[in-house]
C-alpha cells in the first residue's frame, strides 16, 4: 500500500505541484495509506491497494483473477469472488445491477472441441425440419426457433469399429479462433483477462463420448460391453487431452486452468452405476487431470449437473481440485461437501431453480449468507449456475445485493 499509494500521489499531486508536494505525499500519504490498510484488516495484507481517482480511497481492492485463485488458494480474498452466467441480460437488469463484469469474476473459455470439427455444416431442408452435422459428427434435426434438436445419425454406430475411425487433428487453428481471426481472438482473450479470471475448458469423457455413439447406445454398452465402453472412453480422453494441451498454450492459461465440462447425473444420482464409474470412467478421469496439469493448468475443476455424491470420492482422489454447480435439489449442500471436502473448491451454490425462482427475498439472503461465510477464508466462488428468464429481478436482485454488502471481507 506505501508503496501503491505513493506512487500514485507523487504522479497526480506532483502534476499540479512540482516536486515539493509530490515528496511529501509520497512519504505522508504512503506511510498513512499503509496503516490505515493494516488497521482495516491485517487479513488483507498483500493486496494491490489502488487509488481512486476521485480524491478518496478505495481499499484494497484485487483484481477478478486475483479474487478467484486467492480462494483457489484457501486463502482470504477481499471479497466473495463470483461466477455468474446469464441466459440472457435484458436492459431492465443491467440498469438495476450494472455490467456483468462489474460483479462476475469468473469466465471459460471454450474452444471448438469437436471431434469432426471439419464436418460441421447445414445439410438440408425437409418438412420444416432442418438438417444439419454438428462438430461431434451427429446428423441433428431440428425445427427453426426450437430449442432441442433430434439426433438422428452419429459417427460411431452400433457395429462399427472406433479404431477405424479418426478424429480431427487437436491442432487445427479453427479451434480456437471462435469465429474471429486470430489478431481479433487475442485481442478478445486479453480483453476479458483484464476483466475475468479466464479458465479454458473441454468436455469429460462421458458426455463427449455420448456425443459420437449415441447416449442410450453407450449407456448399454457399459452394461453389455465394458470393454468396448472403455475402448471409447479412452479414444475420447486421448482426444480431449490434446485439446487442453493446446488451449492452455495458445492462450497462456497456465496461471489458472481447464475445466471439464461433463453432465453425468440427473437429481436422484449418476446415469451409471459407481462400480461402472471406477472401471470405464475413472481410468480417464485420472489421466486427463494428470496431463492437463502436467500441460500447465494449475486447477481442474468439473462441472456436473445432479447428484454425484456416490462417484465424488473417486473424483476428488483423480485429482479434481473444484466442483460445480452444487445443486441443492440434487442433494449438494455447500456446507454438507465442505465438512466432508475440507480442500475441494465450492463453486455456485445458490439454487437456480428453486430459491432464487420462488423465493422470498429473505430465503433468498439466507442461502446467500451461508455460502459467502463458508467462504471467508477461501475455497469458494459463489454462483447461481445460470440464470434463466424463469428467475425474477427482485430475487436475483437481493442474492446479487447480499453479495455485494455480506461479501465484502476486507469491511
Amino acid at each position: 500500500a506505501n508503496q501503491r499509494m505513493g506512487e500514485w500521489a507523487n504522479q497526480r499531486m506532483g502534476e499540479s505541484a512540482n516536486g515539493r508536494i509530490s515528496e511529501w505525499a509520497n512519504g505522508r500519504m504512503g506511510e498513512w495509506a499503509n496503516q490505515r490498510m493494516l488497521e482495516r484488516s491485517p487479513d488483507c495484507i498483500g493486496m494491490n491497494f489502488n487509488p481512486d481517482t476521485s480524491g478518496g480511497f478505495c481499499g484494497a481492492i484485487m483484481t477478478s483473477e486475483e479474487r478467484v485463485l486467492t480462494a483457489f488458494n484457501f486463502q482470504r480474498p477481499d471479497r466473495a469472488p463470483r461466477f455468474e452466467s446469464f441466459w440472457s441480460y435484458p436492459q431492465e437488469w443491467q440498469d438495476r445491477l450494472g455490467p456483468v463484469s462489474d460483479f462476475s469474476d469468473l469466465t471459460i473459455w471454450a474452444p471448438n472441441e469437436g471431434a469432426f470439427c471439419t464436418r460441421e455444416r447445414k445439410v438440408r431442408e425437409e418438412n420444416g425440419w432442418v438438417y444439419r452435422v454438428d462438430s461431434w459428427g451427429r446428423t441433428l434435426r431440428d425445427r427453426p426457433g426450437a430449442y432441442f434438436s433430434e439426433v438422428v445419425e452419429v459417427p460411431i454406430p452400433e457395429g462399427a469399429d472406433p479404431d477405424g475411425v479418426e478424429f480431427d487433428p487437436a491442432h487445427l487453428n479453427m479451434r480456437y479462433l471462435r469465429g474471429q481471426s486470430a489478431k481479433q481472438t487475442l485481442e478478445s482473450l486479453r480483453g476479458d483477462k483484464e476483466v475475468y479470471c479466464v479458465f479454458g475448458k473441454t468436455g469429460g469423457p462421458f458426455l463427449r463420448t455420448c456425443f459420437i455413439r449415441g447416449e442410450e447406445q453407450f449407456l448399454m454398452d457399459m452394461v453389455e460391453d465394458p470393454s468396448l465402453a472403455r475402448v471409447l472412453v479412452e479414444k475420447m480422453a486421448d482426444h480431449l487431452i490434446r485439446v487442453a494441451r493446446e488451449q492452455l498454450r495458445r492462450w497462456s492459461l497456465q496461471e489458472t486452468g481447464v475445466w471439464i465440462y461433463d453432465d453425468m447425473a440427473c437429481n436422484r444420482g449418476p446415469m451409471f452405476s459407481p462400480k461402472s464409474f471406477e472401471k470405464i470412467l475413472l481410468p480417464a478421469y485420472e489421466r486427463m487431470v494428470r496431463e492437463y496439469k502436467a500441460a500447465g493448468a494449475k486447477y481442474v475443476a468439473l462441472h456436473s449437473d445432479g447428484d454425484v455424491r456416490s462417484i465424488l470420492d473417486m473424483l476428488v482422489d483423480a485429482g479434481i481440485d473444484g466442483l460445480h454447480p452444487l445443486e441443492r435439489r440434487a442433494g449438494l449442500h455447500p456446507v454438507e461437501l465442505r465438512e466432508r471436502y475440507p480442500k475441494l473448491v465450492l463453486l455456485g451454490g445458490m439454487c437456480n431453480s428453486d430459491t432464487l425462482v420462488n423465493g422470498p427475498v429473505e430465503r433468498v439472503e439466507a442461502e446467500a449468507r451461508e455460502i459467502i461465510d463458508l467462504g471467508r477464508n477461501g475455497g469458494v466462488v459463489i454462483g447461481s449456475h445460470s440464470v434463466s428468464p424463469e428467475i425474477p429481478l427482485a430475487m436475483y436482485e437481493a442474492y446479487h445485493n447480499t453479495c455485494v454488502e455480506y461479501g465484502d471481507f476486507c469491511a
